[in-house]
């Protein structure tokens, strides 16, 4: 056979690696028939160039394998971690790294994977006991001292969150408790340092996370243990793991979940420049507002003064002193029409008064008669005579006129 041969010859002196590599992609790819391959996704990174990256396994064992752009587009689903597939293609190997792989040219969903499986349970159970619940969710503050980070002290999520905090809030403190975030230790290490950070009092704000990685990579950030620290802290806890895309049951038992570690630098900690100019426009704000209550009180102010409390006291007056006048006017010409009757009335009276006087009867050429003396029954002295039966004959009678007076005697009394 072919393929014996060149072995056998390979044997006859020392091969380079490439030699090697070429050699085995020589008789893997000429041997196998192309296959259909059953296993779960893990570590599934799109590509920018639209090609797909992912890792097929089952409990024992991994195969990695590459679907180029132009096969993905007739799959019908979005591949993602955890889920079973059939994938179909061919084994080729990728010389540059010395490892197999599956060339895939076509996939279907085969249902469920092992893993997703088990934490789907896992998250009902947690679920039903209620540490998901939003009541349970605790605000984070808005001006923390110190952070916490619960991560791997030598991993790239703790450079980032230190590189953001420095960045943006230099001053802010930040203590770094070690764990292991993957592999069997790793749970156990972050929910103890979880429960030392809320026991010994080290931030007022607790991140817990790990850069990006497989679904098993991140497996110890899903664990009951974590899960339960988290819900148990006293203190709030953001969950920074792996990337965008990727998920883990503390997310849901955290009081906020953060895309990134890097994305959980930025919730803590607020930049300067935005306080700055939070702060300016709050003074802006207070400036505007002092300035208003000052011109109202300005106001109130000049309404007390001396003008302006005449002007008021005018519009006030005004009314009351227009009625006065016009009651005054009204009283002055009732007075004078009132007066001109009465004087009227007066004059008429005076002029009939002056009509019916003695003097005026007198001017007539009449004259008053009184008995100066006598002998009469009815005559008395000094009494005027209206009967000429009341004198004797005898009397002395005094006769005055309109103008002066003259001394009479009766020598006749006649009717």
């Amino acid at each position: 056979m072919p393929y014996r041969r060149a072995v056998t010859k390979a044997q006859d002196r020392p091969l380079s690696v490439s030699e090697l590599t070429s050699l085995v992609k020589e008789l893997l790819e000429g041997s196998l028939p192309p296959l259909t391959v059953e296993g779960e996704i893990s570590n599934c990174r799109p590509a920018s160039s639209g090609h797909l990256y992912f890792t097929l396994k089952d409990r024992s064992s991994m195969l990695q394998a590459v679907m180029f752009r132009y096969r993905t587009r007739g799959m019908g689903f979005e591949p993602a971690d955890g889920m079973l597939v059939r994938a179909r293609g061919s084994v080729t190997v990728y010389a540059a790294r010395g490892q197999y792989q599956l060339l895939v040219e076509g996939m279907e969903k085969a249902g469920q994977g092992d893993i997703l499986a088990m934490l789907e349970e896992r998250k009902r159970k947690l679920a039903a006991e209620g540490l998901f619940d939003e009541d349970r969710k605790k605000a984070l503050p808005r001006f923390p001292s110190r952070i916490a980070v619960v991560t791997s002290p030598t991993g790239a999520a703790i450079r980032d969150i230190l590189n953001v905090l420095g960045r943006r809030n230099a001053g802010l403190g930040v203590v770094v408790l070690p764990a292991a975030v993957q592999g069997e230790e790793a749970a156990a290490q972050i929910a103890a340092q979880i429960g030392a950070a809320n026991r010994l009092g080290l931030g007022d704000v607790i991140i817990v996370g790990r850069g990006g990685g497989s679904i098993e990579d991140l497996l110890p950030f899903s664990d009951e243990m974590v899960v339960r620290a988290i819900a148990a802290s006293e203190v709030p806890v953001i969950s920074a793991v792996g990337h965008e895309i990727d998920w883990a049951l503390s997310d849901y038992a955290a009081d906020l979940r953060a895309p990134t570690p890097s994305a959980a630098a930025e919730l803590v900690s607020d930049s300067r420049e935005a306080l700055e100019r939070e702060i300016a426009q709050f003074g802006a704000e207070l400036e505007t507002a002092i300035q208003s209550r000052l011109d109202r009180a300005r106001m109130v102010i000049g309404r007390f003064e001396p003008s302006a409390v005449e002007a008021r006291f005018q519009r006030i007056l005004m009314p009351f002193a227009r009625r006065l006048d016009e009651a005054v006017a009204d009283l002055d010409a009732g007075i004078g029409s009132t007066l001109e009757n009465r004087s009227r009335r007066v004059e008429v009276s005076s002029r009939e008064l002056l009509a019916m006087s003695p003097a005026a009867v007198l001017s007539r050429g009449f004259a008053v008669v009184r008995v100066a003396s006598g002998t009469g029954a009815q005559a008395a002295r000094g009494v005027a005579v209206r009967d000429a039966g009341s004198l004797g004959i005898g009397d002395k009678l005094d006769i005055t006129f309109s103008s002066g007076r003259a001394a009479a005697e009766v020598l006749e009394v006649g009717k």
